[in-house]
């Protein structure tokens, strides 16, 4: 197995977690924890796991040249990303949140192209835009969002949001190719954690934790070892193998997954306009991805005799 297939695969798995998260995370979320305290929870005990791991695997040495980008990654990846989302969300809604990362992967595109010169071509623009109907479709179509005075702090702190973990993935890219991804996570980590602790710290000494119930435990486990962990990992070492345009296309299979669920558990029916959302979702991403998917081998190749 190549390194790239062993990326695209680690998107893939990155992706499912995210779009469980969706369900799993509800369930503590708001009643049990407020959103402050969630953020400094999973950055606190993620930081104290990649700081184990990487001086148990890695110990690599860090130079001090990179110190301002790894400082400007906790910001955008850690702090502006997640308080902004979590803050924003409470002022908007959730279909209007969802429709306005739609825009990250467009972002990431323009970025990637600006700042370290990735090339755009017609594939990767209408993969993005294929996809980006196809969420726009299952997400919004039907739904009573409305971008209007009511809601839009909240929106320009979603768009903001959306605007900061596209420059994250783009500014993280040239230190994945110089570090483990651990290295990379376990800087962006700790240069987020002082922001967060210090908007967060209040909120979490009000928590009653007797009131947990194991499915509450359940939920902050998964966010913390699944979502925050395992998800920033994969992603790292997938962003150490391919172009962030790439990484942030997957970002559209979340919604996709996320219905999945709903409908396995039976919370919501399935409809011809959900597939169709789901099949517009699915040849994005492949008209995205496929090239750098053939170049790792994800698709059988006849050779040539």
């Amino acid at each position: 197995m190549t390194s790239k297939l062993k990326a695209h695969l680690a998107l893939i798995t990155a992706n499912v977690i995210y779009g469980l998260n969706y369900t799993i995370a509800k369930i503590a979320l708001p009643g049990f924890i407020d959103p402050f305290s969630f953020v400094l929870i999973r950055v606190s005990l993620a930081l104290l796991i990649f700081w184990l791991m990487w001086w148990l695997l890695v110990r690599e040495k860090i130079y001090r040249k990179d110190i301002p980008v790894f400082m400007l990654g906790g910001l955008f990846g850690i702090v502006i990303n997640q308080l902004l989302f979590f803050h924003g969300l409470a002022q908007t809604t959730e279909i209007n949140a969802s429709l306005i990362m739609i825009t990250v992967p467009i972002i990431v595109l323009i970025l990637s192209h600006l700042l370290i010169r990735e090339k755009i071509t017609w594939r990767k623009i209408g993969g993005i835009a294929l996809a980006a109907i196809g969420a726009f479709l299952l997400i919004g179509f039907g739904q009573d969002f409305d971008f209007g005075s009511e809601t839009m702090k909240g929106d320009l702190m979603i768009l903001a949001n959306a605007g900061s973990y596209a420059l994250y993935l783009v500014i993280m890219k040239p230190l994945t190719n110089k570090y483990h991804p651990l290295t990379v996570v376990s800087m962006v980590f700790s240069f987020g954690l002082v922001p967060v602790a210090f908007f967060g710290y209040d909120h979490l000494m009000e928590i009653n934790r007797p009131s947990f119930t194991p499915l509450v435990w359940f939920s902050v486990l998964y966010v913390v070892l699944a979502t925050t962990v395992m998800a920033y990992l994969f992603n790292m070492y997938a962003l150490k193998k391919i172009n962030p345009s790439i990484v942030s296309v997957y970002i559209y299979s979340q919604p996709l997954i996320a219905t999945g669920v709903s409908v396995a558990a039976g919370n919501d029916a399935l409809t011809l306009l959900k597939v169709l959302a789901g099949m517009l979702i699915i040849l994005g991403v492949f008209l995205t991805t496929r090239t750098q998917m053939n170049n790792a081998g994800f698709f059988y190749k006849k050779k040539r005799t």
